[in-house]
C-alpha cells in the first residue's frame, strides 16, 4: 500500500477537552483535517465535572494560540488574563465557544467513545506495510453501536479523569472498594461539597484520603461546609508519616493561589477541626451497613465508621483500547519511554519539566500519540500550557514541518504553571473563602469531640457568624529539582 491513500483520510483527535481541542485547531491551520471523538454528551465534559474547581493557572497560560485565532474569527472577547478561571469558566468562556466555531464544530462527534484503535487489517504482531497502513479507530455510540473509521493519524487527548487510582495498597484496589464505588459511599475524585453535592456530605462523617493539591481542596471546602453544617466531622488520612508535603512551601510559592491552600490547610489541622490520620493503609472497606473503612497503621489495625470517603489519590492512563497498539512506554510512570524521565515525580515537580513535543512522544507505530494529561501516564504533574506545545509540535510534524516540530515555542514562569493541580475559590491575592477563627485566637476552633455537642458550636467559633474570615498567604512550590526524593534527603 502506498503512503498517498492515507495522507486524503483525517486525523483522529480522541477527547474535545482543552489539548483535544487545540490539537484540532492547530491541524486546521496546516490545513490537515481532524476529527474530534468525545465520549462525553458535550465538548469538555470531563472539565465540566469539576466546573466548581479555580485553576491556579491565569487565563493567560490557559487558551492555545491556535484555538485563540479561531475564536477571534467569531468577535470572542479575550478574558482578562490574570483572572484565574473556574473550570466552569474555562468551559463556558473558551473550550464551549471554541467547540462551537464553524471550523471545529461539525468535526466533533460526541457522545463517541474510543473504545480501540488499531491499524486497518493489522494487529500489533503484523508489521508489513504497517507505517503506509491507515489506523482503524473503532468508535461506540450512547447507544452501543460501534463503527470503524480509518484515518491517518491518531493523537490520543483523552486524559486520566475515567480512572482514578484505587485506594488500597501497591497500586490495587482494597477489599471491598469496588463496591463500596458501586454503592455511591466512595464519591468522585473532586465532588461539588459547596454546591451540587452539598447533601452528600452535609453534617456526616467524611473522609479525605490523599496527598495532593486535590485532597487540599477538598478538606477546605468540607471546613467551610463545617461552618454551616457543624456536625460535619473531617477525617484526612495518608499513607506517608508526615504532611508537609501537602503544607509545601506556604510563603515562598510562586503562585499565591496555590500557596494558600498550605497555609490555610496547616492551621486547621493544628487547630482541630481535621482529625489527620498519618501512615494509614486501607486494606479493606465494608459497605454492609455504615461504611467501615480498615487500615493498617504502626500502631496496628484500625476500623474508621465514615458516611463517604472522598478518593484523592491521583490518576492513571486506561490503555486498554490501546492494546492493539505498539506502544514505548516509560516502566515507572507509563509515558512515552522518552518523556518519562522527565516527569517522573520521584525526581521532577511541575516546574521543572520542560516543554516537549512530537519526538519525545513518537511511539513505534508512527503518527500515534499520546498527549494532554494521559502523556504523563501515572505523573500528577502536567501543565496544561505543555499540553498545547505537545499538540502544536505534532501536528507541524503531521504536515512535514520537521523544522517547526522541532522548534520550542513555550516559555513558562521558573515555578511552573499547574493547571491540573486545581484549588478552590481562592483569588490570586491569597483571599477568597477562609475559615473563621475566634476571637484573638491564630487557629480555627476544634470540632467537638462527641456528635451531641458539634450542633451547638460556641457563639466565637469558626462556626459561629461572628467569627470573621482570616486571610491567609502563599504555599506549594512548583519548582523543586527532584520532587519527593528531595524530600527524603531532607529528612
Amino acid at each position: 500500500m502506498s503512503a498517498a491513500p492515507s495522507l486524503t483520510l483525517p486525523v483522529a483527535v480522541i477527547g474535545a477537552g482543552p489539548v483535544g481541542l487545540a490539537a484540532a485547531a492547530h491541524l486546521l491551520a496546516r490545513d490537515l483535517e481532524p476529527i474530534v471523538f468525545e465520549a462525553g454528551p458535550e465538548p469538555a465534559s470531563a472539565v465540566s465535572a469539576w466546573g466548581h474547581i479555580r485553576l491556579f493557572s491565569p487565563w493567560r497560560y490557559d487558551i492555545d494560540p491556535a484555538a485563540r485565532a479561531l475564536l477571534e474569527r467569531t468577535g470572542w472577547t479575550e478574558p482578562d488574563l490574570d483572572h484565574l478561571p473556574t473550570g466552569a469558566e474555562l468551559v463556558a468562556d473558551y473550550l464551549a465557544p471554541l467547540a462551537a466555531t464553524p471550523e471545529l464544530r461539525a468535526r466533533i462527534r460526541t457522545g463517541s467513545r474510543v473504545v480501540a484503535v488499531s491499524r486497518d487489517s493489522l494487529d500489533r504482531t503484523r508489521g508489513r506495510n504497517r507505517e503506509t497502513t491507515p489506523f482503524l479507530v473503532r468508535v461506540e455510540d450512547e447507544r452501543g453501536a460501534l463503527t470503524d473509521h480509518r484515518v491517518r493519524a491518531v493523537i490520543d487527548a483523552s486524559g486520566t479523569w475515567s480512572t482514578p487510582n484505587p485506594l488500597g495498597q501497591a497500586g490495587l484496589p482494597a477489599f471491598g472498594e469496588d463496591a463500596a464505588r458501586t454503592a455511591g459511599s466512595v464519591t468522585s475524585p473532586l465532588p461539588d461539597v459547596l454546591g451540587r453535592d452539598r447533601e452528600e456530605f452535609a453534617d456526616r462523617h467524611v473522609l479525605v484520603v490523599g496527598a495532593g493539591h486535590s485532597a487540599a481542596n477538598t478538606l477546605l471546602a468540607l471546613a467551610e461546609l463545617r461552618a454551616a453544617a457543624p456536625c460535619t466531622r473531617i477525617s484526612w488520612a495518608i499513607r506517608s508519616a508526615s504532611p508537609e508535603s501537602v503544607y509545601g512551601g506556604e510563603d515562598r510559592d510562586g503562585l499565591p493561589a496555590r500557596g494558600a491552600l498550605g497555609s490555610r490547610l496547616r492551621s486547621l489541622v493544628d487547630g482541630g477541626a481535621i482529625d489527620l490520620h498519618t501512615e494509614f493503609t486501607i486494606t479493606a472497606l465494608d459497605s454492609n451497613g455504615p461504611l467501615t473503612v480498615h487500615a493498617d497503621t504502626p500502631a496496628g489495625s484500625v476500623a474508621l465508621d465514615v458516611d463517604r470517603v472522598v478518593p484523592t489519590t491521583g490518576f492513571r492512563p486506561d490503555l486498554s483500547m490501546l492494546r492493539e497498539i505498539r506502544l514505548d512506554l516509560d516502566p515507572v510512570v507509563e509515558a512515552p519511554r522518552e518523556l518519562g524521565p522527565l516527569i517522573d515525580p520521584e525526581f521532577h515537580s511541575c516546574g521543572t519539566v520542560p516543554p516537549h513535543g512530537a519526538a519525545l512522544l513518537a511511539h513505534p507505530d508512527p503518527d500515534f500519540y499520546i498527549v494532554g494529561m494521559k502523556s504523563y501516564g501515572r505523573a500528577p504533574t502536567f501543565l496544561m500550557a505543555t499540553g498545547y506545545e505537545q499538540v502544536r509540535s505534532i501536528a507541524a510534524a503531521l504536515a512535514g514541518d520537521r523544522d517547526a516540530a522541532e522548534r520550542v515555542e513555550l516559555v513558562l514562569p521558573e515555578t511552573g504553571v499547574c493547571s491540573a493541580d486545581l484549588g478552590t475559590g481562592v483569588d490570586a491575592d491569597g483571599g477568597g473563602a477562609g475559615c473563621c477563627a475566634p476571637a484573638g485566637s491564630s487557629a480555627p476552633a476544634p470540632a467537638s469531640a462527641d456528635d451531641g455537642g458539634c450542633c451547638a458550636p460556641a457563639a466565637d467559633t469558626c462556626c459561629s457568624p461572628s467569627g470573621s474570615p482570616r486571610p491567609v498567604t502563599l504555599g506549594i512550590h512548583t519548582g523543586t529539582a527532584h520532587g519527593r526524593s528531595a524530600e527524603r534527603a531532607d529528612a
